[in-house]
């Protein structure tokens, strides 16, 4: 299993593959060791870096490659449209309907944390998840921003929090 994580001794960016039950930073050499009970039938129950157990699924692709591509239909688009190529004008929106399309199909899945927001990936099952939700993703944010103005935002707290990740 592939996994990206920030690393809470260096607080950088890092990716390992989960080898011996260790996540290891390759910056500063942590190992972040799999607790017990992060497993449970086949499938992860908690975050390997941090305690929480709030998870989500989601599509495994980079979203601005996404919006790149939506961008490109609707400016291309728009040129046939100004020239009155009408038929035009919705193959390339019919085109990039599809490329998206096609991109959900094959694209896999991968699993985030709401606390820290480390990502898995090749997980051995990725059924049986839950889907993002908002409510939860507010709650940890909102958390965050408590703890950070409490301490003035001199320290880093125990409670990190990113958004989902947009991979370059």
């Amino acid at each position: 299993m592939h996994t990206r994580f920030r690393c809470p001794r260096c607080d950088k960016p890092a990716e390992a593959k989960l080898a011996d039950s260790t996540l290891t930073c390759p910056h500063c050499g942590l190992q972040i060791h799999e607790p017990p009970d992060a497993w449970q039938e086949g499938r992860l129950k908690r975050c390997l870096v941090c305690p929480s157990t709030d998870l989500f699924i989601r599509k495994d692709f980079p979203q601005r490659l996404g919006v790149a591509i939506v961008a490109v239909g609707i400016a291309l688009s728009c040129i046939t449209w100004l020239n009155y190529w009408v038929t035009a004008t919705f193959a390339v929106l019919f085109a990039t309907a599809l490329a998206d399309f096609v991109l959900y199909l094959i694209v896999g899945d991968s699993l985030a944390c709401y606390r820290c927001g480390a990502e898995y990936r090749q997980l051995p099952d990725g059924k049986g998840y839950a889907a993002f939700d908002l409510e939860t993703h507010e709650r940890y944010r909102q958390q965050s921003a408590r703890l950070a103005g409490a301490d003035g935002g001199k320290s880093g707290s125990s409670l990190r929090h990113r958004e989902p990740s947009v991979r370059d």
